[in-house]
């Protein structure tokens, strides 16, 4: 009989010990299930987090297209205006460009004999007319345009500056200092 009370404790020992194991294996199952419930609660709030947005973000654009058609309705011609006034804005600008590109030509014409003769550039007229003690301009031979910069010039550096004709009948030329430094020429004599 001995033998047969041992392999009941010994039954026993292993039922307690299956027990054991079950009791965890259902508190890890258990443990899993909750996990897994909020799992899904957050995920369940998150749709719900977005299908709001998404609502709100529909309306807002739905509510924007009825105001601008409404804006469009209000106002004939609204489109084709916007167009417009984007065309405008490019087309100033390129008037813009055009007018800087004439004015450096219309500079570089207006000095380009000058520079052929004294100066590889611009630089080099202004180191030449900051030499001189007195600037002649003959008419006919330069634009308007170059006529107002060498005068802006006189003026900026207290320069005389003198406007003739025929620069071949030009004979004497005094140069006269008003008190405030700037140069004033007068022509004394020219040929007839």
């Amino acid at each position: 009989m001995h033998a047969t009370a041992d392999n009941f404790d010994q039954l026993l020992q292993e039922h307690a010990a299956l027990l054991r194991t079950h009791g965890e294996v259902q508190a890890r199952c258990s443990e899993l299930i909750r996990a897994q419930a909020l799992e899904i609660a957050r995920l369940d709030a998150q749709a719900m987090r977005l299908r709001a947005e998404l609502v709100k973000r529909d309306t807002a654009l739905a509510w924007a297209k009825d105001d601008q058609a409404a804006l469009e309705h209000a106002i004939p011609g609204l489109p084709k205006r916007a167009a417009l006034a984007r065309h405008v804005e490019a087309l100033q600008a390129r008037v813009r460009e055009l007018s800087d590109e004439l004015q450096q030509r219309d500079v570089r014409q207006a000095f380009a004999p000058v520079l052929a003769s004294h100066a590889d550039d611009l630089a080099g007229l202004e180191e030449d007319l900051a030499a001189a003690d007195l600037v002649i301009c003959q008419t006919g031979c330069m634009s308007h345009g170059a006529y107002w910069r060498v005068q802006d010039h006189c003026k900026r550096t207290g320069k005389a500056c003198v406007l003739v004709e025929n620069a071949d009948a030009l004979h004497i030329v005094r140069i006269q200092r008003s008190g405030e430094g700037e140069g004033a020429a007068l022509v004394a004599s020219q040929q007839g």
